[in-house]
């Protein structure tokens, strides 16, 4: 039931932040449309933290990124003008397209300090709307479809499963939820999809039989529901869909086409792609080592 099991390895963004990253791996790049996966923390930020463990503003194309945090709080800035606060719960949901830049801030934990724990994924849109306009959607906790099962709570963040469906402006056939599953609970994970994954972000996890622990993603044989056991209290992340086809990715570049991504990446070298306004006196430089 299970194709293979994927454990994060540390990633430092580049201010000395570092993040825990599953996808893409080497063996296994996407699942589904989901072609990028960090895990944030758990990690502790007392008061007054540096500005350098900030993520600052730095382009997107071919993609949207959604952010969902366990605790704490950063704040979103782009160039489309949105300037939003994300807390627990709750989903940042950015469609970058033909193109956007954004910047994301501990200005919470700077202020107050803050237990930092959650995820930021990639999408990979489907070639029809990899030229989209770039768009912005913020879902409050309230606005997420959600599961209250004894000793199982949680919200379907993105598309669809079980017969609910997220608001979450999606473009392909997928799926992307949070489980909270109490010790010994016992879950389906339904055959809907053709790709689907699990990923234990706390606690301990019985996966097809296979003992998970924080920081593993169990990727899953299609065809079949799979049998899902919280060991200890566990936070979950079961996420996939449709694959998109093919697609090639450097630095926060995704995209079906190479000669799209060389464009991009002139593109923001040469300065080209408009920063956030409200915080545009900083940039992320273009690395040097470039690959697909």
């Amino acid at each position: 039931m299970i194709e293979r099991i994927i454990t994060k390895r540390t990633h430092d963004l580049g201010g000395g932040f570092t993040v825990g990253r599953v996808l893409p791996f080497h063996a296994r790049r996407m699942v589904g449309p989901y072609i990028f996966f960090d895990h944030i923390g758990p990690v502790d930020l007392p008061p007054g933290i540096p500005k350098s463990l900030d993520v600052r503003p730095h382009p997107h194309i071919g993609l949207a990124t959604v952010t969902y945090l366990f605790d704490g709080a950063i704040t979103h800035r782009d160039s489309i003008g949105v300037h939003q606060e994300i807390h627990p719960g709750e989903v940042n949901w950015m469609v970058a397209g033909s193109g956007i830049t954004h910047s994301e801030r501990f200005e919470y934990a700077r202020a107050h300090g803050a237990r930092m724990h959650g995820i930021q994924a990639w999408v990979a849109l489907p070639a029809e709307a990899e030229e989209t306009d770039p768009a912005f959607a913020h879902l409050a906790g309230d606005d997420l479809p959600a599961w209250d099962e004894p000793g199982l709570s949680g919200r379907l963040i993105a598309g669809s499963l079980e017969g609910m469906q997220a608001s979450t402006p999606i473009h392909s056939p997928q799926f992307y939820a949070h489980w909270q599953m109490a010790a010994g609970t016992r879950r389906l994970l339904p055959a809907e999809y053709s790709e689907r994954a699990v990923f234990v972000a706390s606690g301990t996890m019985e996966v097809a039989g296979q003992i998970l622990s924080p920081g593993m993603m169990a990727v899953l044989d299609p065809g079949a529901d799979v049998p899902i056991i919280a060991q200890s209290d566990a936070t979950v992340m079961v996420l996939g869909g449709e694959p998109v086809g093919e697609r090639f990715m450097f630095w926060n570049f995704v995209s079906s086409r190479k000669e799209r991504i060389d464009q991009a990446a002139e593109d923001w070298r040469l300065g080209r792609m408009k920063l956030p306004a409200e915080d545009d006196a900083e940039f992320t430089p273009l690395p040097e080592t470039k690959g697909f």
